[in-house]
């Protein structure tokens, strides 16, 4: 399938999360296979345009990450424009619009779910974007800002209109947050009601959710917090699509990952990664080596506090990282936890 004229060897994408899902995480799950697109954590139009260092970091990626989305957050038509150029002069295959983010820090500058609110506001943003910039630029919504005010099918059909080349829809509103389920209907609604591609999102924690999704009409699914708890979701609901029997995973290779994922972020910490996370680095301020140390360490307690989600023994394991004060420390409780345990069948729902 294709975003414009960027073509997706997979209709499966890795959401946007903040703090989550930086360009090491990223990376891992490409790896696994199955992962057609990654979109950065959110980046302030605002900062981009400054250049502001720390803003710049949460754009960054590598080769091995393409295709890749930057997603970018803002209210002002002209601002989200120049942004959208600075993203395009990065390299990036697509930049992508926030419009479904409920933060209120995010929602009450007029950015992320808030567009929603003013549909004609959030199409000029669009519309300033499209003539800003040749890459595609897409948008990803919510079902609504609240029951009372459904208003996604409207906003699809003028965001396609300003020149929208894909959407994704989280079957909640903005009230909701990620409370109750998503609303897949509307999310189905919205796939036969405009000509671009949809891809929805909501409630996809097993690989068999995912392939179930496929058959409300949506050209693809992003995935959010079942990435988080497992990375190999993507690479599994292929094997079911194909009509194989989804990969099994081990216990060391669950562990393997994390282990993994901190020597990336160990490893682009020092500078040692390709692409743009490389150029950034060079030009922003280093952190001190124990501002690294805590940043490595605090990276991998949010990420197990998800990934260790229904395994036995998994709460007491979370306790254990989030007392670690180094990653020598975190290092020995995953090898002590994954590699010296009785084969566990993974996490359950």
């Amino acid at each position: 399938m294709k975003i414009g004229n960027i073509e997706l060897d997979s209709p499966f994408v890795v959401s946007p999360m903040a703090g989550m899902t930086d360009t090491a995480f990223r990376r891992l799950v490409k790896r696994q296979g199955g992962c057609g697109l990654v979109v950065s954590e959110m980046v302030s139009s605002e900062g981009l345009v400054r250049g502001i260092d720390r803003t710049l970091e949460y754009a960054e990626y590598t080769e091995e990450e393409r295709p890749v989305s930057i997603q970018i957050f803002g209210g002002e038509p002209a601002k989200m424009a120049e942004a959208a150029r600075v993203v395009e002069a990065m390299g990036a295959n697509i930049v992508d619009v926030n419009m479904g983010c409920p933060v209120p820090k995010i929602a009450r500058h007029n950015a992320g779910c808030s567009l929603m609110r003013e549909p004609q506001h959030a199409a000029e943003i669009i519309a300033a974007m499209t003539k800003a910039v040749k890459i595609p630029v897409t948008v990803k919504m919510r079902k609504g800002w609240d029951d009372g005010e459904v208003n996604a099918p409207e906003l699809a059909k003028r965001v396609e209109a300003a020149g929208a080349a894909a959407i994704a829809v989280h079957g909640r509103t903005a009230k909701q947050s990620y409370s109750g389920f998503a609303d897949w209907d509307v999310v189905a609604g919205i796939a036969r009601s405009v000509s671009i591609p949809v891809f929805g999102s909501g409630d996809c924690i097993e690989p068999e959710d995912i392939v179930t999704r496929m058959r409300s009409g949506v050209s693809g699914v992003f995935v959010g917090r079942g990435v988080l708890r497992n990375p190999w979701i993507l690479a599994q609901a292929r094997d079911l699509m194909a009509g194989r029997p989804a990969r099994q995973i081990t216990d060391e290779e669950r562990g393997q990952f994390l282990l993994d994922y901190m020597e990336l972020l160990l490893a682009d910490e020092k500078g040692e990664q390709d692409g743009f996370r490389h150029l950034v680095l060079q030009a922003s301020s280093p952190r001190p080596q124990a501002s690294k140390e805590r940043w490595v360490v605090n990276k991998l307690r949010a990420l197990c506090t998800w990934y260790t989600k229904g395994f036995d023994g998994g709460a007491q394991f979370r306790i254990g990282v989030n007392e670690a004060k180094s990653v020598a420390e975190v290092e020995t409780l995953i090898e002590d936890f994954f590699f010296s345990r009785i084969p566990d069948p993974g996490p359950r729902s």
